[in-house]
């Protein structure tokens, strides 16, 4: 899912005096300052990993889906050069996707105003870029500068606006960043992550000349490209592969001063089909393996030992699937079908029966072979900072779910539920085509409601034509939709809880909310994103948690676990159930014994 998202520039500061003071003007006293000679002497301030200690060397192959379309982080959309990205750049803040928490990257501590408007970054003495070029403090403000500037139209710009309005930043002293939000906003650490500082001494001259995003393309030759990642781009083959070797200023370190990362090189393969990109971690041809399919992980999982390699089900990833009704206003829609079913497809009593209905463990263990979880809510158990346990997974009761019907005055003839005026109780589900689960999910839900004489029919849809119906002409009566969170802080779900929010998929964009309790998870919502104190935080989003899952605007169905394998030759392997799920240590990463097949 989207986290929250201009004709302003970046900003201005103040002088001593209180004066405006430009961005150039910030950018050049930046410059001035980045080269001072005691800055550039000073040694590295490393990061000391406290992992354990490994052996220098080796290669690591890994396969991804898709060649990666862009080198250029400010324009990266695609999985593969979100993955790419991260192994050639580094960010000041970086959430470690283990323990979902935010820690020091290349800024080595942060401090936060009283009012929460304003953090101060210490940027590590004596970082460089993987050219050896200092990186300073004039390369974060040229990155940020070009990330804000609407010409660049950078994706990941929105992101940085906070109550309408963009951050203000200033160089303070001779190695800090001071960044001033408009309003304060609780996650704001957060927004630090994936920010790639960018080389201003190899980018500046293209973005004055308004050619930025020509640079860094997939076909650049390597020696245009740096960046602070634990490697650097040694070669190119489209079609075939990608090589990345260590780069030797790398800023982290292990307890015993060796300078990471451990491995000479990192080749990366392109793997379109599934089944072949199995085989070759079976085979041993590649060595980390982040998409296991239940099927794949079950046939490495029989193995003798000695061939096995290492195998972690992670549990309930990020990843969730629903079945939700539509809950538009449809009273000037021409829908007269939909109109005419409204009265019980908008009830939460009718909602309540389904979801008592539908046998979610049966879900887990026949779509997933029980490598999936059943879900109560919106959040995925695998979210270990917000996940408040506060609702539990519904009971599945027949027969309460007909106590529901009845109270709402159906009744049923025969086997067949009807309402009042005696029409049959029946809807449609509509689904992504291309999705097997998904398909298999609606069978077993058809089936499970036939229990209640309620008849279901099954569209399975192409994606773009789903996507449509439920955001555009709202022309569908039941879905089942994935949504898979790019983050755990609640600010990612904003777009879909907000009742304004073009992702709240049952009734999207509302001018006001439609329902009290739309309302108050509006009020929740709002204020818990600028709300500073974290257990205020998570008092709030349980008690949105609690409303969802007592309003049922959709039903959570389950939440596929991450399942990944590394070969059983790697040691200080990492894995998360944030993306990418085995990419996070591959600076610490080492091989145990040497000769590994490359």
């Amino acid at each position: 899912m989207l986290r929250p998202k201009c004709k302003q520039s970046l900003g201005s500061s103040r002088d001593g005096q209180g004066r405006p003071i430009g961005l150039a003007t910030l950018l050049t006293v930046a410059l001035v300052v980045s080269l001072a000679p005691r800055l550039w002497g000073q040694n590295p301030e490393y990061l000391i990993s406290r992992s354990a200690v490994g052996k220098p060397g080796g290669r690591l192959v890994f396969s991804l889906r898709a060649e990666p379309k862009t080198l250029m982080p400010l324009n990266a959309l695609d999985a593969s050069s979100k993955e790419i990205q991260g192994l050639l750049h580094s960010d000041l803040v970086h959430i470690h996707r283990p323990s979902q928490e935010t820690r020091p990257a290349l800024a080595r501590e942060w401090s936060r105003s009283r009012d929460g408007k304003q953090y101060t970054l210490q940027l590590r003495r004596g970082l460089k870029f993987s050219d050896g070029q200092p990186l300073t403090v004039a390369d974060v403000l040229f990155t940020f500068r070009v990330l804000l500037d609407e010409n660049v139209k950078a994706p990941g710009r929105d992101l940085l606006r906070v109550d309408g309005k963009f951050p203000t930043l200033r160089a303070v002293g001779e190695n800090a960043i001071e960044v001033t939000l408009p309003a304060p906003y609780a996650p704001a650490e957060r927004l630090f992550d994936s920010i790639a500082i960018l080389p201003r001494h190899k980018l500046e001259a293209a973005y004055l000349a308004g050619k930025l995003l020509e640079k860094w393309t997939v076909g650049a030759p390597s020696s245009e490209l740096a960046g602070t990642g634990p490697f650097r781009l040694k070669e190119y083959l489209p079609g075939q592969r990608m090589v990345l070797e260590r780069n030797p200023h790398y800023w982290k370190r292990d307890t015993a001063g060796v300078q990471l990362p451990y491995l000479d090189e990192v080749v990366v393969i392109f793997s379109p089909n599934p089944e072949a990109e199995l085989l070759r971690f079976r085979a041993g041809d590649t060595h980390l393996h982040s998409r296991l399919t239940a099927r794949g992980y079950g046939s490495l999982e029989r193995l003798p030992l000695e061939q096995r390699p290492i195998l972690k089900d992670l549990g309930p990833g990020l990843e969730q699937h629903f079945l939700f009704f539509n809950q538009n206003d449809l009273t000037d829609s021409g829908l007269s079908a939909l109109l005419a079913k409204r009265g019980w497809l908008q009830d939460v009593r009718f909602r309540r029966a389904v979801s008592m209905a539908i046998d979610r463990a049966g879900i887990a263990r026949l779509v997933f072979q029980g490598k999936a979880s059943a879900l109560s809510s919106h959040v995925s158990p695998g979210n270990k900072l917000w996940y408040s346990g506060a609702s539990s997974v519904p009971v599945r009761s027949v027969d309460e779910a007909r106590r529901q019907l009845k109270a709402m005055g159906l009744t049923w003839k025969g086997e067949q539920l009807v309402d009042s005026s005696g029409n049959a109780v029946s809807f449609t589900v509509a689904m992504n085509a291309a999705n097997t689960e998904q398909r298999q999910m609606a069978a077993m839900i058809q089936e499970d409601l036939r229990a209640l004489g309620i008849t279901v029919s099954l569209a399975p849809l192409e994606f773009r034509s789903l996507i449509d119906r439920v955001l555009n002409t709202k022309d569908y009566e039941a879905a089942i939709l994935a949504l898979r969170d790019g983050d755990v802080d609640p600010t990612a779900q904003m777009p879909m809880l907000l009742s304004s929010g073009r992702m709240h998929f049952w009734h999207p964009n509302q001018p006001q909310p439609a329902t009290a309790w739309e309302g108050e998870i509006d009020r929740l919502m709002k204020r818990q994103v600028s709300e500073i104190d974290p257990l205020k935080r998570k008092t709030d989003y349980a008690q949105v948690q609690r409303i969802i899952s007592r309003e049922l605007p959709f039903l959570g169905l389950v939440s596929p676990h991450v399942l990944i394998g590394a070969h059983r030759a790697l040691r200080n392997v990492q894995s998360a159930v944030l993306a990418p799920h085995l990419l996070e240590g591959l600076d610490e990463i080492y091989w145990a014994v040497e000769n590994i097949k490359p």
